[in-house]
């Protein structure tokens, strides 16, 4: 083994053993006390059943985490990176079409490993606890459309970069980065009115109260708002969300029709200031562009290591490829992406803190916004105390306990 070889496996075991021991200290933390803010919403054997949902989930991440890696290091120790390039290349379609191929089957092959965590946490686990409403027939549309979307966009994407790193020479990476970010651009626009509705069915909501109550609050804090959307959620799962997405004509807030079923007024305007503030915020703008510097960062440093032959001799692969130095660059790039990972969570629980901030400023009052925190995590059974550890790893939002504590030191 060489020293990428060694960096690469120790990166893969060591990320193991980190959620190992995140995940064991994260059920260890749970407070067996029901926390005051949430009396009104949990009685102790909800509570408890809160704290199994978590620990299921815990366990059964731990296991598709094993097989995963488990999977991952005996394909590597018997050659099967070698064998699959070499496979690919027998064809003898060219250095793009066969990277679409090498990419394409690694990516099949870790969807049809993962298909039976996906139908077990579906069908088992969150049917077990009362959210999945998910049918067959919806599971099978989902994956096939994502596969569609994904050979169609994905490799379309993946096909313009391997083009731009076979001829366009020292310059590579800057066309696949603007490529990169003219599709993530583009993708902001035409997600919400031509992909989502493929998976999901947009309703404008209807003229009621509720409506009012949100447009005259959007008009208040000034923010074109076009219309207000209803998404059938309660298609795939009974827990409730709302987000914000896309840019100019093409902003849209969504509510699940499982948040509006189980809130009241007041407390969706909340959610609602919420999702503005994140725009007035400039958060969404912020998030962009960390994510585009972030990609063209990556291109640049794959620029660098597609040079070095170390790297495809640590997998066995005999003759250097674009297609594959990715693969393997990615491997070499775990912990540092762990740490980038942790950084970006970090400004995100910021962001969060701020939007719930600018919602009890625009509205008025911190209680609609604590009293949609709670029933929401009431609702989706989330873990009140996470530990620390796992808060700074994993969270893109604080513990809902110290959301709270946040809205109610404002004072309003």
């Amino acid at each position: 083994m060489n020293v990428y070889a060694w960096i690469v496996l120790v990166a893969l075991v060591g990320e193991f053993l980190l959620s190992v021991v995140t995940s064991v200290l994260n059920v260890r933390a749970m407070s067996p006390t029901v926390p005051d803010d949430f009396r009104s919403v949990y009685d102790d054997d909800s509570y408890a059943r809160s704290q199994v949902y978590t620990r299921t989930q815990s366990w059964f991440g731990l296991l598709q985490g094993t097989v995963s890696l488990a999977t991952l290091l005996l394909f590597w120790r018997f050659g099967g990176f070698g064998w699959l390039d070499e496979s690919c290349r027998a064809f003898g379609l060219g250095p793009v079409p066969t990277g679409l191929l090498f990419v394409g089957a690694l990516l099949i092959a870790t969807t049809v490993l993962g298909l039976p965590f996906r139908l077990y946490a579906t069908f088992v686990i969150e049917e077990r606890f009362g959210f999945n409403r998910t049918t067959p027939r919806t599971f099978v549309l989902d994956r096939l459309k994502g596969l569609a979307l994904g050979a169609g966009l994905g490799g379309g994407l993946l096909g313009l970069v391997l083009f731009f790193f076979e001829w366009a020479g020292p310059l590579a990476w800057v066309w696949c980065w603007g490529a990169t970010t003219a599709f993530t651009l583009t993708a902001q626009f035409l997600a919400p009115t031509w992909v989502m509705p493929l998976f999901n069915t947009f309703s404008p909501l209807e003229k009621t109260d509720l409506k009012e109550a949100l447009v005259d609050y959007a008009r208040s804090t000034r923010f074109p708002l076009d219309d207000i959307f209803v998404i059938d959620g309660s298609r795939r799962s009974a827990k409730a969300n709302a987000f914000f997405t896309g840019f100019g004509s093409r902003k849209r807030i969504g509510l699940f029709d499982t948040l509006i079923e189980r809130h009241t007024t007041p407390e969706l305007v909340a959610v609602v200031a919420h999702e503005v503030g994140h725009y007035k915020r400039g958060h969404i703008w912020k998030s962009l562009a960390v994510g585009l510097a972030h990609s063209g960062a990556l291109f640049w440093l794959l620029s660098q290591f597609l040079e070095q032959p170390g790297l495809f001799d640590a997998f066995a692969v005999s003759e250097p490829s674009v297609y594959a130095g990715m693969v393997f660059f990615g491997l070499l790039f775990t912990p540092i992406e762990l740490i980038l990972s942790v950084v970006v969570n970090l400004f995100s629980r910021k962001h969060e803190f701020e939007a719930d901030a600018f919602a009890a400023e625009t509205t008025g009052s911190v209680e609609p916004m604590v009293s949609a925190l709670t029933k929401l995590s009431a609702d989706s059974l989330a873990n009140l105390t996470p530990h620390p550890l796992q808060v700074f790893l994993h969270h893109s939002h604080p513990p809902v306990l110290r959301r709270i504590a946040a809205l109610r030191a404002l004072g309003h």
